[in-house]
């Protein structure tokens, strides 16, 4: 059946579609939190809507008229009458969000009687959604292409193959805070180059054909160690959680070993000099090791235990016991470790210069770690690739090209997300005859895969229109479809068999089945690519790769900090999320995760070692929910100072989808100095808001970020400001008078307008499902997401199963001609 924008809307898809929820309380998104409107309500009197009429006349063409057209919007003309009709939807939509979230009017402006605005508000609220039951609008569609993420994800599932692929591949584009846009994700002939190399280098790798002469694959370790399972630049703890528990210091990293043979691993320690750069012979330990073929982690570390004379002297902090000779150990313990286990030692020279130096100058750090390799090799091995694409083995020559056929059908049946058939996968096979007639069975294996992975049907999610179906009219996306646009959704990949044999049977969208397969999902490790990608780029997590703090200001800020950052956010999403948690643990948690180095920078007693576990917060603790996370208030501040305005906007922007627009250019520097007199970074903050041309803007950013104030640039706790610019206030007022006082009063202003905030988490979460930008046009489709998740305690899997059964996420239009 195909929906024209003219026909009803029941809210059901043919045959066994889900139902649309029944009625409950719409929550109104605003920012006030107006009180609730009956759902369906039936239309308004002629009367009615003269009033509403008149409500724009009077509260709003004041400024948005032919003449001011304040905002670059006119009302001049606008009738109530046209929402019912269908015109200007996205303008009303914006009209909406602006008189209910009380920034219209201005609070320089003359405000109606609230009793008015609510009833203005409540109208249009139910008249956009009663407009959108009767003509769906699943929003423009465009033809995307796999992020480099998905990619590699995509390559993962379909290959079994632990090779990460995404760093051969370049930084994508982001538009609308994510990387996944369609809009956004252009393809060149360079990129496609890029494909190209990538793909026959996986292709190799994945059917067991690497490089058979030995080649030496080098990592040099970041000397901050600001890379996660890298060197940490502390002596008395372990690199990583992939060395033993005895090492202390050292490096590990990711390695793909092609055959079944020996490797050599080396690595040069450090010289204890200046010039590190120097790879001196005698400061190169090596070992040679039997890899079988796939993915390893090869590390290099140091023993803990040390060959002392008798004068040893011990010393206990809250760590550990850390040996401190008076006169040093001759030699020192280097272990070579593979997954977890060592497999071979040798010491190395403590290179001890004088008592003075002591425990300094042992050469704790690993500079670069190198495998050298294959040597001996055995044959290619049985490895999860070769068990997945070799499903069937020719005994016969006769019998190898329709195995191979099996094999590439199979493939592309996950690639292509759809069943397959001989006529579609020719091209594929005609690569396989041609490799084959030069170098063999496994080999035009090789190059139909290779083939498979730069396919358009590969690299680009491609939804049809139904035959004959009409310009502008919209349908249903097939089950197919929509199981390749949920895992893009959830895993960040390709939709496994289960999810394909479900589509195909037409039965993905039963009543009951598509919200086990939800939990199913959202149950498997796959799920990480929601925390990885939705909240990396949500709560700006990425960011904080590029964070360097001035050294100077913040001396123990380091690389350990910055990743136990990251962690404590990354695992708390994960656990609002796996837990099915209500939205609102976002802004109030009475829990978090800590390991003891990020303990010790937020003042938290009892918690011990570098692991991180789940740590209960008191009703008073500054660090429940994410405001309190290091990681947020450090991605928004600047190198050396905080910034209320950063803070500020990031809280409207990402926790209530209220940004203000962008600063207009060439805005002026902050004073320091007013008539000879030193001002205080508030008194800054303060003279610069006072510019009308700045204070719309500022009025309703700079409260939100004065709460945050206590916080510095690193997230830890302050009562002062840190350049003495005296005691911090932290005090504010909303443009609605609300009062402000610190994070605990944040908290609780953001508690009492949760259905704002679960409005814009809900918008944040679809533009990522969408792979679009949310518009205006959407705004029924949000409420209608935020009414069931405010109808079962705010969980948020009611937020993933609303977008889920979403219109826009369901339905397609077919291009107006």
């Amino acid at each position: 059946m195909i929906y024209r924008t003219s026909s009803p809307w029941f809210a059901c898809f043919t045959r066994r579609r889900f139902c649309g929820l029944s009625s409950v309380a719409i929550v109104t998104s605003s920012f006030l939190a107006l009180p609730a409107l009956a759902q369906n309500a039936p239309p308004p009197a002629a009367d009615a809507i003269a009033s509403h009429g008149q409500f724009l006349d009077q509260y709003c063409t004041e400024c948005h008229n032919d003449d001011d057209v304040a905002g670059k919007l006119s009302l001049v003309g606008f009738n109530p009458d046209d929402v019912s009709a269908g015109h200007n939807l996205g303008t009303w939509e914006k009209i909406l969000r602006k008189a209910g979230g009380g920034e219209m009017p201005p609070p320089n402006r003359e405000q109606p009687p609230m009793e008015s605005k609510l009833a203005f508000t409540q109208w249009l609220e139910g008249a956009l959604d009663q407009h959108a039951a009767t003509n769906p609008n699943p929003g423009r569609a465009t033809l995307r292409r796999l992020n480099r993420a998905e990619y590699a994800n995509a390559v993962r599932d379909l290959l079994a193959i632990e090779a990460d692929v995404s760093e051969l591949l370049p930084t994508d584009d982001s538009g609308y805070g994510f990387d996944n846009i369609a809009d956004v994700l252009s393809m060149s002939s360079t990129l496609m180059d890029r494909y190209i190399a990538v793909a026959g280098k996986i292709s190799r790798l994945a059917v067991g054909r690497g490089i058979s002469k030995p080649v030496v694959t080098t990592y040099l370790v970041p000397k901050d160690g600001s890379v996660l399972n890298q060197g940490i630049p502390s002596w008395d703890e372990r690199a990583s959680d992939d060395l033993p528990l005895d090492s202390r210091g050292g490096a590990v990293f990711d390695y793909y070993a092609p055959y079944d043979a020996v490797y050599e691993i080396g690595a040069y320690l450090n010289a204890n000099t200046n010039n590190e750069v120097d790879r001196m012979p005698e400061l190169r330990v090596s070992h040679r090791v039997q890899l079988t073929p796939g993915a390893h982690k090869i590390g290099v570390t140091f023993g803990r235990q040390l060959r002392l004379d008798e004068s040893v002297q011990t010393l206990h902090n809250d760590v550990d016991y850390v040996w401190m000779p008076t006169e040093p150990p001759k030699d020192l313990p280097v272990l070579f470790v593979v997954d977890g286990l060592t497999v071979g030692r040798t010491t190395a020279p403590s290179y001890f210069m004088s008592a003075r130096f002591s425990q300094a100058n042992f050469p704790r750090d690993v500079l670069e770690i190198d495998v050298d390799g294959p040597y001996d090799i055995s044959g290619p091995g049985n490895t999860p690739s070769r068990s997945k694409i070799f499903q069937c083995q020719p005994s016969a020559a006769a019998e190898e090209a329709v195995c191979a056929s099996r094999i590439v059908k199979s493939l592309a049946r996950q690639a292509w997300r759809r069943p397959v058939t001989d006529a579609d996968i020719a091209p594929l096979m005609n690569l396989y005859t041609d490799a084959h007639a030069n170098s063999g069975f496994e080999q035009g294996v090789e190059a139909a895969i290779e083939g498979l992975l730069v396919s358009p049907g590969f690299l680009f999610l491609r939804e049809q229109d139904p035959a004959g179906s009409v310009p502008g009219s919209v349908h249903a996306v097939t089950d197919l479809e929509f199981a390749s646009r949920l895992a893009l959704f959830l895993w960040s990949s390709l939709p496994d068999d289960e999810l394909l044999e479900l589509a195909v049977a037409d039965k993905l969208r039963e009543p009951g089945t598509l919200e086990q397969q939800v939990d199913r999902m959202l149950a498997d490790p796959r799920a990480a690519a929601l925390t990885e990608n939705f909240a990396g780029q949500w709560l700006y997590l990425r960011n904080l790769d590029l964070l360097r703090p001035d050294v100077y200001m913040f001396p123990n800020f380091n690389a350990r900090l910055r990743r136990a950052m990251k962690q404590e956010t990354e695992l708390f999403f994960g656990s609002i999320l796996r837990e099915n948690r209500s939205v609102l643990t976002f802004i109030d948690a009475d829990y978090t995760f800590l390991n003891q180095p990020l303990a010790e920078h937020y003042g938290i007693e009892g918690v011990q070692g570098p692991a991180f576990r789940r740590v209960q917060l008191d009703a008073a603790s500054p660090r429940r929910g994410l405001l309190g996370q290091a990681s947020i208030l450090s991605v928004t501040s600047y190198a050396n100072h905080t910034s209320v305005v950063k803070r500020g906007q990031w809280i409207l922007a990402n926790l209530l989808a209220s940004s203000p627009p962008p600063p207009p250019p060439d805005v002026p520097a902050l004073k320091s100095t007013v008539d000879g007199r030193i001002l205080t970074p508030r008194e800054q903050t303060e003279l610069h808001s006072s510019n009308p041309a700045c204070a719309t803007c500022h009025v309703r950013m700079d409260p939100l970020g004065y709460a945050l104030d206590n916080f510095d640039v690193v997230g830890a706790w302050r009562t002062e400001h840190d350049d003495g610019g005296g005691r911090i206030d932290v005090s504010s007022s909303l443009p609605d008078g609300t009062k402000l006082d610190g994070v605990a009063g944040l908290r609780q202003v953001l508690l009492e307008r949760k259905d704002a905030f679960t409005r814009a988490f809900a918008e944040r979460m679809l533009t990522y499902a969408l792979g679009r930008g949310v518009e205006p046009e959407d705004g029924p489709a949000v409420r209608t997401i935020v009414r069931r998740t405010a109808a079962d305690d705010y969980r948020i899997r009611n937020v993933v199963l609303g977008i889920v059964e979403s219109e826009p996420f369901n339905l397609k239009r077919t291009p107006e001609l």
